[in-house]
């Protein structure tokens, strides 16, 4: 089987690393796989190896100074368009609406839904789920939200992990040890959290949870790792700066980090915090279950037909807060790692060629 996987970016944001590990999945069964990506601020790679059983095609897109978001939407698309031919496959196959909207007749995974202000992204979006013929989402939630909002009924496929790479980084071996020190060495005790600053993300809210936790526990770190996106957060990111000054705390802003040293930072937190507004899975805090790192989320239906009680949940900088604190103390390691231990691409990769099969 030809397939075709299509991401709008090389970054590694959670789409993109559910492509990369699903086209790596095929690959190993014998399909044929291709990820088409643009290659964004000069990229001619995606931001780790890719197994070379799996073809590339990173379709260059530079960027535009003073571009606009809605400007940046149509360009993406026009690009990844004209450099697209599905003739050669038998599934195309889109992780977002721009690459659902650049290729037409495809398969669409509907990660989560999102609300939009920017015309362009609004038209974008809607067109990016009715127009695919065959739909698929990680959670029962979000087909669930697909149902309701489209009348659309999707295959329900969860996100794979790869346990044993964070579970490696919470082992004891002294290479593991070493690479653990070398943050507690940086920042001391931390809360980390994994997917930058922006309003989806709950940034306010973990914020002011923060300052909570640091009126009792003034040596703890808040540390924000990722951030690669595509939209522009800067309104949201001054905000988030000037409340910070506000507030009198300095949480530690990573940016993107290195794919080889992620599972590290992860295993070395005392705990994940995962405040989110709307999600699809939560690939992130999926992965520091793994490591057995305590999981704080939001109180969403999605992150408790994810997680379960591998995690705590919290509504509210209070509560978050709260939680926060007491989540070191609690025992849900086992469970975490176990949970975690279910989710794998393998499994992923054989719903969607069952999938696959089944179109018409």
């Amino acid at each position: 089987m030809r397939i075709a996987l299509l991401s709008y970016s090389t970054k590694p944001r959670g789409g993109v690393v559910h492509t990369l590990a699903l086209a790596e999945a095929l690959a190993a069964t014998g399909a044929e796989v291709t990820v088409w990506s643009l290659g964004r601020g000069g990229d001619t790679g995606f931001y780790r190896e890719v197994d070379p059983r799996v073809q590339l095609a990173v379709v260059p897109f530079p960027d535009q100074p003073g571009e606009q978001v809605g400007e940046r939407i149509l360009r993406s698309i026009a690009v990844l368009r004209n450099a697209f031919d599905a003739g050669g496959y038998d599934i195309v196959h889109a992780q977002d609406c721009i690459s659902a909207n650049a290729v037409g007749r495809c398969v669409r995974t509907v990660h989560h839904l999102d609300t939009f202000t920017t015309p362009e992204l609004v038209a974008c979006h809607e067109r990016a789920i009715v127009d695919p013929y065959a739909h698929i989402c990680v959670s029962a939630a979000v087909a669930a939200e697909l149902a309701a909002g489209w009348g659309i009924e999707a295959k329900v496929i969860p996100n794979g992990v790869d346990s044993a790479r964070f579970r490696a980084a919470a082992g004891d071996t002294p290479e593991a040890v070493a690479a653990r020190a070398v943050w507690r060495e940086r920042f001391g005790r931390y809360v980390v959290t994994v997917g930058g600053i922006e309003p989806r993300k709950g940034s306010l809210d973990l914020l002011e949870a923060y300052a909570l936790l640091q009126a009792t526990d003034p040596e703890l770190r808040l540390v924000i790792a990722g951030g690669e996106t595509l939209f522009d957060y800067r309104d949201y990111r001054a905000d988030w700066d000037k409340r910070a000054a506000e507030l009198g705390v300095s949480p530690v802003v990573l940016g993107p980090v290195a794919d080889a040293d992620l599972p590290s930072l992860v295993a070395a937190a005392e705990v994940f915090a995962f405040p989110s507004l709307k999600e699809g899975f939560g690939l992130a805090p999926m992965e520091a279950l793994a490591a057995g790192v305590p999981l704080v989320g939001s109180d969403l239906p999605v992150l408790r037909e994810v997680f379960r009680d591998a995690a705590a949940y919290a509504t509210g900088p209070v509560e978050l807060a709260q939680r926060l604190r007491e989540a070191p103390a609690t025992d849900r390691a086992t469970r975490g790692r176990e949970l975690a231990a279910t989710y794998t691409w393998e499994a992923a990769a054989a719903a969607h060629l069952e999938f696959y099969r089944n179109l018409s």
